[in-house]
């Protein structure tokens, strides 16, 4: 006769740590499955910087079109998986009752929203090898100071628009969220100084540019990958999109 096994016998429960990195493994895996969540993270950001490097759009930015349309590119990248992507999925995931199911399992709601941030990062890391590839087989010649604050930088808008994404998720209907994310990723993407600089924006859009989470984005990108120098200015206003953002989305998201 097999005897039972004991307490001490059996399987521990998994640690909140593996609990989150399973959960963001799985979320970036649904992210890369998603064909259109794909196009939106990857061929369109691919098709931009092909179309930046063949056009004189950004003449007179850098040593080379590549060299001035990569920056811009990468920002759009964390525009594309942190906001749009994120909150599209996060809005779903309301509406079909998964957010209020994940948040009572013992994941709880603090590591479902820490795996869906792993998640980002995950996905943004892969657009960065993919875009780096592609860009270094187009001319790309970045500086070597300009790597890692470019990438802290890269990391801190994605956790502004992170924070942004999911304050949409969480506060309207699924239907709105499609509409105002996949809106805000043209408007912010064309005019808020994201690809195309704020000095060659309209008058109009130039006033407010530099304070949006996109412009400064861009802003500090072109100067870390262009000089190899960090823009405090820019950094301090993603930080405070960041904190303002992530502090309205805790106090009003909505888990059902």
């Amino acid at each position: 006769m097999t005897a039972t096994p004991g307490a001490a016998e059996r399987q521990a429960p998994a640690t909140l740590l593996r609990r989150i990195l399973l959960q963001g493994k799985y979320e970036a895996g649904t992210m890369l499955r998603n064909g259109e969540q794909l196009i939106l993270a990857v061929v369109l950001p691919l098709l931009a910087l092909v179309g930046l490097t063949v056009t004189p759009l950004l003449d007179g930015l850098g040593s080379s079109r590549v060299n001035a349309a990569v920056p811009g590119i990468l920002a759009l990248c964390a525009l594309s998986t942190a906001f749009t992507g994120q909150g599209i999925a996060t809005g779903f995931d309301r509406r079909y009752g998964v957010l209020r199911f994940l948040s009572t399992t013992p994941l709880g709601r603090s590591g479902l929203i820490a795996g869906k941030v792993l998640a980002v990062l995950t996905v943004l890391a892969l657009q960065v090898v993919v875009i780096t590839v592609v860009a270094l087989f187009l001319g790309w010649t970045p500086p070597a100071a300009g790597w890692l604050p470019g990438l802290a930088l890269l990391v801190l808008g994605a956790a502004a628009f992170t924070a942004l994404g999911l304050l949409v998720a969480g506060t309207v209907r699924p239907e709105a969220t499609l509409a105002i994310t996949n809106l805000l990723w043209i408007l912010l993407g064309a005019l808020g100084g994201i690809v195309i600089p704020a000095d060659r924006l309209p008058a109009l859009a130039q006033s407010v540019v530099h304070y949006l989470p996109s412009g400064a984005l861009g802003e500090a990108l072109r100067e870390a990958f262009l000089v190899g120098t960090v823009n405090v200015g820019a950094a301090f206003i993603l930080l405070i999109w960041t904190v303002l953002a992530g502090a309205a989305a805790i106090r009003w998201f909505k888990w059902n």
